[in-house]
């Protein structure tokens, strides 16, 4: 199934804009805006945590409503960092996502890839890879030195 012109062209703006519109359609379990984001490629990706690679939008539009049929998916982006060129956009950040249990609701957190083009109709998800989630926070070990020269 392809996206309408007009689902495209009402996203505008930079790789970031796209992808707040990404996750606040998971947070609403709207399954033509979060489709909006994705380019209009047969060979776009999606991996969900601990779940197969999917591959074209009619098999991500499909896990996305099997996903929905439950509600929406709390989840909100947080510690992004970016790799930008002219044309592409690589985001590695953790996602926070609230779980319901038996309990009440728990935090968990998954990192994810998110892999954005320019296209003709803007920026685009070409992939997106989220890990097996986490009950607590995941640290980040990184070569950043603690002393500025």
């Amino acid at each position: 199934m392809r996206k309408s012109r007009l689902q495209a062209a009402n996203l505008e703006g930079n790789a970031d804009d796209v992808e707040a519109a990404f996750y606040d359609a998971l947070q609403n379990a709207d399954l033509d805006r979060l489709m909006a984001c994705w380019a209009d490629e047969d060979e776009i990706v999606c991996i969900h945590p601990g779940g197969p690679r999917v591959v074209g939008p009619v098999a991500i539009r499909a896990t996305f409503e099997a996903m929905f049929a439950n509600g929406s998916i709390r989840a909100w982006p947080e510690r992004v960092r970016k790799v930008e060129s002219i044309a592409s956009c690589v985001h590695n950040l953790l996602e926070r996502v609230e779980v319901l249990t038996p309990q009440g609701p728990r935090q968990a957190w998954v990192i994810a890839t998110n892999i954005w083009h320019k296209t003709a109709q803007g920026w685009r998800l070409v992939a997106h890879h989220a890990s097996p989630g986490t009950p607590s926070e995941i640290q980040e070990v990184s070569d950043t030195p603690s002393v500025l020269h």
